[in-house]
């Protein structure tokens, strides 16, 4: 398998250099904030469906910016995932949609959450942990060949510790580098360029939720790195828990400042994760966070279109101008309730209940969350294009509409991080280092 890139100036200049383009950038970025007194924080999107893949490329164009995927196992992996895209589908579609709308800047393509039980199916299925393990093994090194640049490496869960405040740190560390010993086994064999890596999650696993303890979170990666030979392996992010995660929206820039400091003492930066309906979005780059990934504000605002253009073709059925609805609203609600995806959600009052025994406001919420886990069934693609045509039939744009309605919400991100104009500021950055 030869691993797809895109042929983006940055990329070849970083390849000159012999540095992976991911930290080529944040070098760049660490230059260029020296001399203009501000910082930047790397956007990175989770592709959750084919619509946000194109959106993204088509705001990175409009933003002149860099543009970062960052993929779960759950969304792409050897089994198709929900996207139905294996590493090799996913980056090869990466690439067709860059040159479809015509972005030049460079694609950079991770891995988000790449460790045991993190795919839902582990858990699920109950699968023991050499299982798991092997299985993650597995996928990275599909992920490796596939042209991946950038490898989360997570290993805080482990449902063997349910009840306990955490996965020990020391299983945590032992585990990542386990994993990060296979892919350089892979790589080298392979002969592989240099890749990047990030650790560690915004989750209280790991025992990882105050400074002092990412401080010796780092320190023991560093000593086990050492210790398996890997003296040049070191990940240019490490996850902090700023404050946000799947239910909170609150950024904490004090923490992230503190963090942050700590983190580049190891010449790392730090990476914030659930990135959604963030209010102060500017704080990220004021207090020093190198990168930040967001992913469900996307299958939300893919949902909110969809449900306008539902309301759209309503009004035309009452005026006579359709006559066979789509029904993807409902078909949305069935296809996620059926998926029982959204049971991981469930608050402590709902256990036991069933779905439609939750408030209205909960449904909703629910809905609009796991939507992405089913957008590729049949029926809902179905529905969709139904959707689509009858729309179509009295001259509404409508699949450029959703899209347009994806985008928006990503524009607001290449702002607030500084990201607007940035690729000709990063191309003179690397150009000069190479005279």
């Amino acid at each position: 398998m030869t691993p797809m890139k895109d042929r983006s100036q940055i990329r070849r200049l970083a390849e000159n250099l012999k540095i992976p383009v991911t930290e080529a950038i944040l070098q760049s970025f660490k230059n260029i904030s020296r001399r203009e007194r501000r910082n930047f924080t790397l956007f990175a999107a989770c592709p959750n469906s084919e619509a946000v893949l194109k959106a993204a490329l088509v705001a990175a164009k409009r933003a002149n910016a860099p543009i970062k995927f960052a993929a779960t196992l759950n969304q792409v992996d050897l089994d198709g995932g929900y996207t139905k895209w294996s590493q090799e589908r996913f980056v090869q579609r990466a690439f067709e949609f860059a040159q479809m709308v015509g972005y030049e800047g460079p694609v950079i393509i991770a891995l988000d959450h790449g460790g045991p039980y993190l795919k839902d199916l582990h858990r699920i299925e109950n699968w023991p942990f050499e299982r798991a393990m092997a299985a993650v093994k597995e996928s990275l090194s599909a992920c490796l060949l596939a042209g991946y640049d950038l490898l989360h490496i997570d290993t805080t869960v482990d449902p063997a510790f349910r009840g306990k405040a955490s996965v020990p740190m020391e299983i945590v560390v032992n585990r990542t580098v386990e994993l990060i010993k296979h892919v350089e086994y892979v790589r080298a064999e392979r002969q592989l360029p240099p890749i990047s890596y990030e650790v560690g999650t915004e989750e209280v696993g790991g025992g990882m939720t105050e400074p002092e303890d990412f401080k010796r979170f780092l320190e023991l990666l560093k000593e086990q790195l050492l210790k398996h030979k890997l003296p040049d392996v070191w990940p240019c992010f490490i996850v902090g828990r700023v404050g946000t995660d799947l239910h909170t929206t609150t950024f904490y820039p004090n923490i992230a400042m503190k963090l942050a400091e700590i983190a580049a003492t190891y010449g790392s930066a730090i990476k914030g994760h659930y990135t959604n309906y963030v209010a102060n979005l500017e704080a990220y780059p004021a207090s020093g966070v190198g990168g930040a990934n967001v992913g469900p504000e996307f299958s939300d605002a893919e949902y909110s279109g969809l449900i306008n253009l539902v309301e759209m073709e309503e009004k035309l059925a009452s005026e006579g101008k359709v006559t066979n609805l789509s029904n993807l609203n409902h078909i949305l609600k069935n296809a996620v309730v059926a998926s029982r995806r959204w049971e991981k959600w469930r608050r402590g009052d709902e256990l036991g209940r069933s779905f439609d025994e939750l408030s209205s406001e909960r449904q909703s919420w629910l809905i609009r969350t796991g939507c992405r886990y089913i957008w590729t069934e049949d029926r809902v693609a179905e529905a969709r294009r139904k959707l689509y045509q009858n729309l179509m039939r009295s001259g509404v744009e409508a699949e450029k509409l959703v899209a347009e309605k994806i985008t928006k919400v990503m524009m607001k991100y290449f702002r607030a991080f500084n990201l607007i104009d940035s690729l000709p500021k990063i191309e003179s950055e690397l150009l000069s280092r190479q005279m």
